[in-house]
């Protein structure tokens, strides 16, 4: 049993048990009968009824027979609207009331139809989603008033598809155009622009029963005839509506109207339209007003909301922008504030700022980043200091190779603390590790390599600017010592004049032996041998560079030159 008001609210209609009787909606008096399996309304008063899957008929609205309707397939259910609607369980074919006319056929399993009150616009709710179409009335009326062809699928351009939500519509209907309905989820939802903002969680299973716009208030009932009613906005349907239409200026006197609560829900209904700038201006949550400057590169907007709101997050992402952008000295005051180490080591040694590595090795020690300050120590040639972190990290057979790549003088110092140390978990293999101030012999080059430390000592305080480095670029891998020999200089002193052509020294790339793992060896296969590898330069006479050539393998060699001071 269905119960229908004409669009005009003067006639009510009740069909059921194979039949149908017209009513006056407020005397109730009969004013038509006859026999129908569904009946619906146009909207300009006229009605059809299903006699059965084959027998349509239409009648005016002096309640006269106009026309009887045999469709070619079996039409299992009819929809009434700005047009007629005929469907199978495989497509709908939409028809004029005028003469029935096909107008257009489309594909698709029909479960509802909604008409907006405009004409404009449809929904088709199938069993999975629902679909709001554009009908284009006046590319129909000039089609058939030109005589053209309508064939099997109708007017081609007759309906255009604007949006497709995959929610299915248990009751909907239209405000304008804002399409309010209820889901299989019993969320209440509205969509305008193909933007779906959920208005209520529904407790229970309801039904829509119309919207009063005096009230601004949308009303359903359930299964137990309670009716429930929630508020929408009609200022905020009416200032979406025209938005859409494109009409801004009658949309920016319409804000007005709307309560300040309600400004994110439009900002992010501009934001879905692309319209950042305007959403910007609207929003008032800290958070997405911060993210929508963000995306509008406003970097001076989002670092006044980040110092409000003083979060770390907020300080990093900021940061980040502003270096990609080159604003670097916004992104070394974000950066500092969200104590992003990583980035601050890669922004100071991009721009050769040595103060800053250096007070960033300071404080990356003190909160325990120890791979950010053993490379800000690095780059500033500061390998005390990174012997010392390593020490202090129990670090120590890596601290004894660096020693010996680096810092030969320290070694005896690192194996007699690695002695130490390993005497705890494995005696003998403590025992095999070689002193070369007791083996010397055991160390290839021992003396040169003492003294090329000595004289390479006063340079490393010398950092030569960025700006330089493709003058180092193809830099021989030559270590120090090999240079040294190529030169015939006796291990046993270094000649005067040779030692200003020092300032370069090569990382070892030793393998670290683990304490655990460690085991006995003669002690003339202990010695930690100096590899050919481990390149040092030696550069004309004069030089000062004090680029650090970190891989000594020479097909892979890679400089990384120390900032300027």
């Amino acid at each position: 049993m269905t119960l229908r008001h004409n669009p005009n609210g003067r006639f009510v209609v009740v069909c059921g048990d194979g039949e149908y009787i017209i009513y006056t909606a407020l005397a109730w008096r009969n004013r038509s009968f006859g026999s129908a399996l569904e009946f619906v309304w146009s909207t300009d008063g006229e009605y059809a009824v299903r006699e059965s899957t084959s027998r349509i008929k239409i009648y005016s609205k002096n309640f006269q027979e106009k026309k009887s309707i045999r469709p070619s397939f079996s039409a299992e259910r009819i929809f009434g609207g700005v047009l007629l609607a005929m469907c199978t369980n495989d497509f709908i074919c939409f028809y004029d009331w005028a003469e029935c006319r096909l107008i257009r056929r489309i594909d698709v399993n029909v479960k509802n139809l909604y008409w907006a009150d405009s004409g404009d616009l449809v929904t088709i709710a199938s069993d999975s989603s629902f679909y709001i179409l554009k009908y284009n009335r006046d590319v129909v009326s000039s089609h058939l008033d030109g005589g053209g062809s309508v064939g099997e699928e109708g007017v081609e351009d007759a309906f255009e598809l604007l949006h497709e939500i995959n929610e299915r519509v248990r009751t909907g209907l239209w405000v304008g155009d804002c399409f309010i309905y209820n889901n299989s989820s019993w969320r209440l939802n509205y969509c305008v622009g193909g933007e779906v903002t959920t208005l209520f969680h529904l407790d229970r299973p309801m039904y829509l029963l119309g919207y009063l716009a005096n009230q601004s208030r949308v009303y359903l009932i359930d299964k137990q005839f309670n009716v429930v009613g929630y508020t929408l906005l009609l200022s905020l349907i009416e200032y979406k509506t025209l938005v859409m239409r494109g009409d801004f200026d009658r949309a920016n006197d319409v804000l007005s109207s709307i309560p300040k609560e309600q400004y994110d829900s439009v900002a992010r209904f501009l934001e879905s339209r692309g319209m950042l700038e305007e959403a910007l201006e609207i929003a008032t949550d800290t958070n997405y007003r911060f993210d929508l400057a963000v995306q509008l590169g406003r970097l001076e907007i989002a670092k006044a909301i980040a110092t409000e709101v003083q979060s770390e997050s907020k300080w990093k992402q900021l940061g980040e922008l502003a270096m990609s952008t080159g604003k670097l000295d916004m992104a070394e005051e974000c950066l500092l504030y969200a104590m992003d180490l990583s980035g601050l080591l890669l922004l100071y040694s991009s721009l050769g700022d040595a103060d800053g590595i250096t007070k960033l090795a300071s404080v990356a020690k003190e909160q325990g980043k120890n791979n950010v300050s053993f490379l800000c120590f690095f780059m500033l040639g500061k390998l005390e200091e990174c012997l010392q972190l390593l020490i202090e990290s129990n670090r120590i057979p890596e601290a004894a190779l660096m020693a010996r790549s680096y810092l030969p003088s320290k070694v005896p110092e690192i194996v007699a603390l690695w002695k130490k140390d390993l005497q705890k978990v494995n005696p003998k293999a403590a025992e095999s590790l070689a002193d070369p101030n007791e083996y010397p012999n055991l160390f290839d080059d021992w003396q040169i390599a003492l003294n090329v430390e000595a004289t390479v000592a006063p340079k490393r305080g010398i950092y030569p600017p960025a700006e330089e480095y493709m003058n180092h670029a193809e830099r021989s891998s030559e270590s120090l010592v090999e240079a040294f020999k190529n030169m015939h200089v006796h291990e046993d002193a270094l000649p005067n004049d040779n030692e200003d052509a020092v300032d370069e020294v090569v990382e070892d790339g030793g393998v670290e032996e683990s304490q655990e793992d460690a085991v006995e060896v003669d002690a003339e296969d202990e010695g930690v041998e100096e590899s050919q590898d481990d390149a040092v330069e030696v550069e004309a006479e004069g030089s000062t560079d004090g680029a650090v050539l970190v891989n000594g393998n020479s097909s892979e060699e890679q400089w990384v030159l120390t900032p300027e001071q």
